[in-house]
């Protein structure tokens, strides 16, 4: 396994594993990213086009045949309530695969597709445009997510904010019926807020939005592909209303966008489960590097879904470690450094809508432990 594999560091015990308590450590970690590297086969880093493609014609091709049972079958079912009972199963498992989808998109944009950007681009450009997602605007503030995972001035999206700078109206909102709500707006509308004005992202000297070229998101160089990104999601967008013309615009809401919203939720959840969780540490200027930002992920399991999401779910810590890796060596890569990375990895098997609600109640700010010397490193709590 290479010198990686034959360092003294403890693999992870069952508590450490499937464990909510105890945390990841936050001390600089005794191994380097070229040690973990080293654990990882070689092959794991070769991408195959025929591969990736197959995956993409998989999704489409389940994808094409729920959208014929939806069109062809549902019509036929004599009951309203067993009609709405398809609808339901329709829209669920459209939006879990069509999720699959996004989640081949977002390969793209980390160049794990194939060896060349062009087509990398091309494929991702396609596939997220479909689901209103803007490209490369995505593309660019999420790698630079992944360059300032874990910290508090410079990472890019669901950024914790200290206790001091929590709104005043959080502690009302910290019971049942608040966290309900705030689930759901987060759910249902978090991903285009997001997109649109920046919510839960990053602080930025002036208005940023993931459609503006000009914004502070971007650079000189990237100004003309946000603008293609744009023309891609506005050619979506007059394709839907052509088919709401000729379709009527129920169609098109029970056809695409049911599923779409589903698609949206599944996204905001995940990402915020990766990267919200009791036993992860955020850190600010004075402590934050590279490695131990990559490490404060978590992952967790969502069941058959898993597959369904092709493993973004259950390998995301080695997806912050080696972002262009293909989803299909994931798994392999994960067994391969959980021991390297002993306390350092953690993995939560908590089913997914218990832990959504669980981190909604406990992790409301961060902020430093009483009377720490670490004041830079920062922990969650939900004490007001």
């Amino acid at each position: 396994m290479g010198a990686g594999g034959r360092m003294s560091v403890a693999p992870p015990t069952k508590q450490q594993e499937v464990g909510v308590k105890g945390r990841v450590p936050c001390a600089k970690p005794p191994f380097t990213v070229g040690q973990i590297k080293k654990a990882i086969p070689p092959h794991c880093f070769r991408r195959s086009v025929l591969r990736s493609f197959s995956y993409v014609i998989y999704d489409l091709a389940i994808v094409t045949l729920l959208y014929l049972f939806a069109s062809y079958m549902i019509p036929l079912i004599p009951s309203g309530h067993l009609r709405l009972v398809a609808w339901g199963v329709y829209w669920v498992m459209q939006g879990c695969f069509l999720t699959g989808v996004w989640v081949i998109a977002h390969e793209c944009g980390h160049h794990a597709f194939s060896d060349y950007s062009w087509l990398d681009d091309t494929v991702g450009l396609i596939l997220h445009s479909a689901l209103l997602v803007p490209y490369f605007s995505w593309k660019y503030s999420h790698r630079r997510h992944h360059s300032n995972t874990g910290s508090l001035e410079r990472d890019e999206v669901f950024v914790p904010k200290p206790k001091s700078q929590v709104a005043w109206f959080s502690k009302y909102l910290n019971n049942p019926p608040g966290r309900f709500l705030t689930l759901f707006v987060s759910l249902t509308l978090g991903w285009p807020l997001y997109l649109a004005f920046n919510v839960s992202g990053r602080k930025y000297e002036r208005f940023a939005c993931h459609y503006n070229p000009y914004g502070p998101i971007y650079n000189e160089r990237e100004r003309l592909q946000i603008l293609v990104s744009d023309a891609g999601m506005l050619a979506v967008v007059w394709g839907l209303y052509r088919f709401a013309a000729i379709q009527g615009l129920s169609w098109v809401v029970c056809m695409y966008g049911v599923p779409l919203l589903i698609v949206n939720g599944f996204l905001v959840l995940i990402t915020y489960l990766q990267h919200t969780h009791a036993a992860l540490p955020h850190y600010d200027s004075s402590e934050w590097d590279w490695l131990r930002g990559a490490l404060a992920t978590v992952d967790r399991d969502y069941g058959v879904l898993n597959k369904v999401f092709h493993h973004i779910t259950d390998t995301h810590v080695a997806h912050h470690l080696f972002s262009t890796m293909p989803h299909y060596h994931a798994i392999e890569a994960t067994k391969a450094i959980k021991p390297i990375l002993g306390e350092y990895y953690r993995f939560d098997g908590t089913p997914f809508y218990k832990a959504m609600w669980r981190e909604a109640r406990e992790c409301v700010y961060v902020e430093p432990d009483d009377g720490s010397k670490d004041r830079g490193i920062f922990w969650y709590g939900n004490k007001f």
